[in-house]
């Protein structure tokens, strides 16, 4: 595939050497894992869509949130499911690349958005009286935007950074790309590496920080009021419990890929890596539906109607 001067078209990716014997069952429970994650996503975005009423920011963002669940999952799943079927697992340099950056900028995103729910909340409880003037139509569509802008704009720089490299290897140990281990096959050490990684932590770093500060305010506003209290327990707990399952997974897959050790059994090295990509897209949707009474009134009334319509039918 290389020598010291020829191109590199192809990696190879490690982690399916050993699953000849229940290659069939990691298909099917992979692919059942896949149709959730897209049933319970889905049906969050449909229901905020096709009912107007929840069609204020909260809604608006866990909407964003879901669709960027389902981006991010669709860079990983599909490839994972044709490689559990295949004899040879290999990626294509531009796919690497590709599914590297679909990865990276949809973790970012889930900050961004997470970030802008934050807001969201502090401004309608602890400044309710600004909400709407603040939180108008315009200004949620350019919040929106930028949650998704950067993302894509930081992760396409750092892409563009190590596509730029120069390589020496074509072993990837992990069941799928990202920019950390693309680099690691450098046949030199970079500059950019360092500082453009480091900035993009240091950005996001200040998402978490700016969510540790808005909830600071909230936790002090609503101690002095019990309505308060009740709004904080039914939307922010839910988006808390987000945040902290989002940011724990990519903390623990951040650490792993940094200083796993390699004396780890390979199914769980396997899981290691696909945890970031399972529980987020799952319990975030999940979480919300159940937590929030407008989001879990409309699906069951949704269910219930086409319950009714098949028994009339049939």
């Amino acid at each position: 595939i290389m020598d010291n001067v020829s191109v590199i078209t192809v990696f190879t990716l490690a982690g399916l050497s050993d699953i000849a014997n229940y290659r069939v069952t990691l298909f099917v429970l992979t692919l059942l894992c896949y149709c959730v994650i897209w049933l319970v996503n889905l049906t969050i975005i449909v229901t905020v869509i096709v009912d107007k009423k929840l069609h204020e920011p909260m809604y608006i963002f866990l909407c964003n949130l879901c669709v960027n669940g389902l981006y991010g999952t669709a860079a990983f799943y599909p490839k994972f499911l044709y490689d559990l079927l295949s004899t040879t697992h290999v990626i294509s340099y531009a796919g690497c690349l590709l599914q590297g950056f679909a990865l990276h900028s949809s973790i970012c995103a889930d900050f961004s958005l997470l970030a802008l729910m934050a807001y969201d909340r502090y401004v309608a409880i602890c400044r309710p009286l600004v909400y709407h003037s603040l939180m108008t139509k315009q200004k949620v569509c350019i919040f929106v935007f930028f949650a998704w802008f950067f993302p894509i704009y930081l992760m396409l720089l750092s892409t563009i950074t190590t596509a730029v490299l120069r390589l020496c290897g074509t072993h990837i140990p992990r069941i799928y790309c990202i920019n950390w281990l693309i680099n690691n096959l450098a046949c030199s050490a970079s500059a950019a590496r360092i500082v453009i990684p480091a900035f993009n932590y240091t950005f996001y770093i200040g998402h978490i920080l700016f969510v540790f500060w808005t909830y600071v305010h909230l936790v002090k506003t609503c101690q002095s009021s019990k309505e308060n209290w009740n709004k904080f327990m039914q939307t922010c707990v839910p988006h808390l419990f987000s945040l902290i399952v989002v940011a724990v997974s990519f903390l623990f897959d951040m650490l792993y890929v940094r200083f796993g050790s390699k004396e780890f059994p390979q199914n769980v090295e396997n899981f290691m890596a696909m945890e970031i990509l399972l529980i987020p897209p799952i319990i975030n949707p999940v979480m919300y539906g159940f937590k929030l009474t407008k989001i879990r009134n409309r699906v069951l009334n949704f269910i219930c109607g086409i319950s009714s319509t098949l028994r009339l039918k049939l």
